[in-house]
């Protein structure tokens, strides 16, 4: 069944910058899709659209079909019921998204009392059960964030996420400010969390590996546009667009000493959204550039069954065709 279906979504901040452009995408209850990128392109927008936590002025046009709900034409009381209780969010900095005043047991149970509607000892006794659910002892409820470690502020932003059984949980980057170690932890934590309650997760990272050993699927986004998506291990190991393989190369792979020794990077940095070259946005960029890719606008084509490329590389269907009846 259907969970998130995204369609043809633009969002356009105000003074014309296109940080989404014309993005497709679905998620089906219970599976894990991976949005990677580099900073820049147009990840943690699609996140907040899907919410409708954009600015004011932000011009957003499409479909985001949540359970078959469109979130864009809802009225603003349905997007309160919606939020915390269908879908909901963990960002990437907990510091920064707990408040410094406030218990974290109350801040959990905030969205109890809220949607579920429970007593206040109700939502006390479901936010000690919270915490030790994501490894924490449920007397830290009575914690104040700074009163925490960083691994420990993130399982209360899991546990958060997680007080009003929500269908999705968004999780933005939710490991990037902590080290190694403790981001191991999380991130298996999110993916038993996710199969015990048979969730949908769209997990956002510039790492592909992360995602690929996480999540079903994978998006990978560049200058607003999804420009490769397939199966996670498939995209990370034989990626089809050279933007998505110049991403994957640019992390070490354990066990290959060549990857160890001299990882590959990508020169230059993703285009200003209020300055998108024409054709392929990746062209100024791109290692294997043709003539036409400055003019040509390509959309996501079938690579291999189930995987799909926007590059001119990647032949057209008909192409395809063609070639298989003359061979």
């Amino acid at each position: 069944m259907t969970l998130l279906d995204v369609r043809n979504l633009e969002v356009t901040y105000p003074g014309g910058a296109a940080a989404v452009r014309g993005v497709d995408l679905r998620l089906d209850a219970g599976q894990k899709l991976g949005i990677a990128g580099e900073s820049g392109c147009g990840k943690s927008t699609l996140a907040l659209a899907l919410l409708r936590l954009l600015p004011a002025g932000t011009k957003v046009t499409g479909e985001i079909l949540l359970d078959g709900e469109d979130v864009l034409t809802m009225r603003w009381g349905r997007v309160r019921a919606v939020r915390w209780a269908g879908a909901s969010i963990v960002f990437q900095g907990a510091m920064h998204s707990l408040n410094p005043v406030h218990r974290v047991g109350d801040q959990i149970a905030e969205p109890i009392l809220l949607h579920r509607k429970e007593t206040a000892a109700g939502a006390r006794r479901r936010t000690g059960e919270l915490l030790e659910h994501v490894g924490l002892p449920a007397g830290r409820a009575s914690a104040y964030p700074h009163e925490l470690s960083g691994g420990q502020r993130q399982r209360v932003m899991i546990a958060m996420a997680l007080a009003c059984d929500p269908a999705l949980i968004i999780a933005d980057e939710p490991t990037t400010a902590l080290d190694v170690m403790i981001q191991a932890q999380i991130l298996r934590l999110i993916g038993q969390l996710v199969d015990e309650q048979d969730v949908g997760l769209m997990m956002i990272s510039h790492d592909l590996s992360v995602l690929a050993d996480l999540c079903d699927r994978l998006a990978v986004m560049y200058a607003g546009r999804v420009v490769e998506e397939g199966p996670a291990r498939a995209v990370h190991e034989h990626a089809r667009h050279p933007y998505a393989a110049a991403l994957s190369a640019a992390f070490p792979r354990i066990g290959d000493p060549a990857s160890r020794f001299a990882p590959r990077g990508l020169a230059g940095d993703p285009p200003d959204p209020s300055a998108v070259p024409s054709g392929c946005a990746f062209h100024p960029r791109c290692p294997v550039a043709v003539d036409g890719c400055d003019t040509l606008d390509i959309g996501l084509r079938e690579a291999t069954p189930g995987q799909r490329a926007a590059c001119v590389h990647v032949p057209a269907a008909g192409n395809r065709a063609d070639a298989r009846s003359t061979s």
